[in-house]
Order: structure tokens, then C-alpha cells, then sequence
């Protein structure tokens, strides 16, 4: 594969703005149909924008954060789903800037700037909580490593070129094994069937004595062991795309108002834009798209500038931006795709349009950690001065 390779962050926006209205297009057939978007990643990986963080001096962009979550914005503002896949990919490229050797980031870095993708197989199911992780990577043959597990939720994987795989080693250590999507003993299952992002194609993935040499494995246990902005940032995208869900559910709301709803009967005007309970109900709404979307620019910038310098109390600002960021999205996000069936009228309700599928995708996205944790930890940050902990979901 051959991708472009973007040069700076004002080529990365204009990107990913006009990608976003190619997905738009096609967004609510792919969903109706659960049509994979193959093509379209192709042409996400073609355009450059997987590679936008790799840094400068290995030939990348390394965007901004700001620049990063506005591109996911984007995105999801046309198309939740799309813009669901590659958020992963972005959290494993900054596990390698982090803690990839010289060399592992040489090889991987030039992968990502010929268009390469990353899924993921981290999250388990059954298991007690979501950190309870019980992959295990076993020691190999002369140096490397065995993979055995079965990961769940695994977003991206199907559509991945290299699967970062979370699992523990013997000493029961977190670590992060890298592993090409056809190695022998890895199986990919498409069982994804939620009610929401419904393309996503995040199901099952199998490692059943998978063998992976020493230099594709990373220890992502050190992640945690000082200031670290790897939840802040992998926080930041989540949040880009509940703002993106909110303003596209609001832009089709309008555009829908405008050209199909009828006025009711008692407002007295000609039009159902003319409505003033429904111009109240759109100003409403447009505040919490508009707060969502600048707290999320708060976010991104305190993100920035912790890269620029970062200690405990940087990435606890910018940790604790990004939760606030993150809440506010998912409310908008999900009350903003509710409240489009009730400024719509009964019309709106066909599932031939498939306008619900801004709120399913809402509701599900935003089930991917619980917001009224976050809210514990700004509480406890204001009043108690009280760092969040370090634990890569913040």
C-alpha cells in the first residue's frame, strides 16, 4: 500500500473536512445495510491521516492534539462508526511513541506512513472488570513469545494490517504484543451486533499459540509508573466523536425541520422553521453542541500542553479537562440524537430514513466507560486538590 503523506496540521484538517463529506454521503446506507467500510478505510489510510501523529524526524506531522480531536470530529460528524475504527489505532501509534525502542519505532513509524492500520484485541469479556485482563503472553522459542487468550470488543481489528494485542506476561505485567492480522493461530470473528455503530465490526478476536518475536512486544506496564498522558488522550478522541455524533444529529435535525416538517397548527406560520418553540428548542440544543465542542477544545489545548511539558500536575489538568470534555460530549451526544425525533415530528420516526441511527450510535458509544466516574474525579480534583489515578481511562 501507498498512502500521502500529510505535511502539517492544516493539510490534516482539510483532509479530514473533505473525506468527511465523501463518508457523509454514504453513512446511513452503510449503517442500514451493515455495509463494511472497506473502501472507505482504504481511502482514510490513502489520504495520510493514520499517520498524522508519527513525528517529524521519522517523516510525519505530529499534529497537535487539538488538530488530532478535531480531525475525529469530524469524522463523526458524518459518520460514528468510521470514526470509531481508527481511535484505537491512534492510542497503540502513542504506545510506541512512548515506549517503542529506536528500533520497533523505525519499523512501525515507516508502517504508518505507507498506510498501514492498527486495530486492537484489549478489552475481555466475562472476566471481573475491564482491567482484568487474562491474555497471556508466555515465554517462546529463543526469545520470543506465545499469545493465547480471546479479546472481545475489538474494534478495528477486522480491518487492521497489525493487531496490538493488551496481555500479561508471567510476572503479571501489562504489555503490548504487536501482531500482523494473518499470523498463523490468529482468528478474527465478525460477531459485532450492537444496536449501534453497527460497522464498526467490533467482535471477537482468537490467539491460540500465536507467535510473536521479542521486538514486536512492548511493556506498557511503564506507561503507568509516572505522568502519563495515554488515557488523556485516547479520553480526548472519545470525546471528539460524541461532539461530532451531537453536531451531526443537530445539522440533519435542521436540515430535516426545513425541508419536511410541518408547522403545528397552533403556531400560526407558514413554515416549521418559522416555529418560535421550535427556534427556541434548535437554540437550546445548539449550546450544547457549541459547550461540547469547546470543552473539547479546552481539552485538546491542556493535552498540548502537557506534551510540552509534562509532570503530575500537567497531566492531572490535562486528565481531568479531558473528563470534563468527555462528559459534556456524551450528554450532548445523546440527548441531541433524542431530541431530533422530537423537533422532527412523527415523520422522522420512519425507519426507512433511519434518523435513529445517530441516537444508536450515541447510546453506544457512549457506553464505553461511565461518565459518573469521571465527574467523581473533577469533584475530588476541585474541592480536594486530589490527582486522578493513573489508571489509562482518564
Amino acid at each position: 500500500m501507498t498512502a500521502h503523506v500529510i505535511a502539517d496540521d492544516a493539510e490534516a484538517l482539510a483532509v479530514a473536512a473533505s473525506l468527511a463529506g465523501e463518508f457523509r454521503a454514504g453513512a446511513s446506507a452503510r449503517d442500514a445495510e451493515r455495509r463494511l467500510p472497506r473502501e472507505e478505510l482504504d481511502r482514510l489510510s490513502a489520504s495520510g491521516l493514520l499517520a498524522v501523529t508519527v513525528p517529524a524526524e521519522h517523516g510525519g506531522a505530529d499534529v497537535s492534539a487539538p488538530t488530532l480531536a478535531e480531525i475525529f470530529r469530524l469524522l463523526a460528524s458524518a459518520d460514528a462508526s468510521l470514526s470509531q475504527i481508527p481511535q484505537s489505532h491512534f492510542v497503540y501509534v502513542n504506545v510506541i511513541h512512548r515506549h517503542g525502542t529506536d528500533e520497533q519505532r523505525k519499523f512501525f513509524f515507516a508502517e504508518l506512513l505507507a498506510g498501514r492500520r492498527f486495530g486492537n484485541a484489549q478489552s475481555e469479556a466475562g472476566t471481573r472488570h475491564v482491567q482484568d485482563i487474562r491474555t497471556r503472553l508466555h515465554p517462546g522459542p529463543a526469545g520470543s513469545y506465545v499469545l493465547d487468550g480471546v479479546k472481545h470488543y475489538s474494534t478495528g481489528a477486522l480491518f487492521a494490517d497489525w493487531i496490538p494485542v493488551l496481555a500479561r506476561a508471567e510476572d503479571d505485567k501489562l504489555h503490548v504484543a504487536y501482531v500482523p492480522s494473518n499470523a498463523p493461530g490468529l482468528t478474527v470473528i465478525d460477531d459485532w451486533d450492537g444496536l449501534g455503530q453497527r460497522t464498526t465490526a467490533s467482535g471477537t478476536v482468537r490467539l491460540e499459540g500465536v507467535e510473536v518475536p521479542a521486538d514486536r512486544v512492548l511493556p506498557h506496564h511503564l506507561t503507568f509508573e509516572g505522568p502519563q498522558l495515554h488515557g488523556a488522550v485516547a479520553q480526548l478522541l472519545h470525546a471528539a466523536i460524541d461532539a461530532g455524533i451531537a453536531g451531526g444529529a443537530l445539522a440533519e435535525a435542521a436540515e430535516f425541520v426545513r425541508t419536511k416538517s410541518r408547522p403545528w397548527f397552533e403556531s400560526g406560520v407558514e413554515t416549521a422553521a418559522e416555529d418560535p418553540l421550535l427556534i427556541q428548542r434548535f437554540g437550546e440544543l445548539a449550546i450544547q453542541v457549541r459547550a461540547s465542542e469547546a470543552l473539547l477544545r479546552e481539552a485538546a489545548r491542556a493535552v498540548e500542553a502537557a506534551r510540552a511539558d509534562l509532570t503530575d500536575d500537567s497531566a492531572a489538568e490535562a486528565s481531568i479537562a479531558v473528563a470534563a470534555a468527555k462528559v459534556s460530549a456524551a450528554q450532548a451526544a445523546v440527548e441531541v440524537a433524542s431530541a431530533l425525533f422530537e423537533v422532527s415530528g412523527t415523520r422522522s420516526a420512519l425507519n426507512s430514513l433511519n434518523l435513529h441511527r445517530h441516537w444508536r450510535d450515541a447510546r453506544t458509544h457512549t457506553l464505553h466507560d461511565p461518565t459518573r466516574w469521571k465527574i467523581q474525579h473533577i469533584g475530588r480534583y476541585v474541592l480536594n486538590g486530589t490527582r486522578p489515578p493513573r489508571h489509562g481511562l482518564l
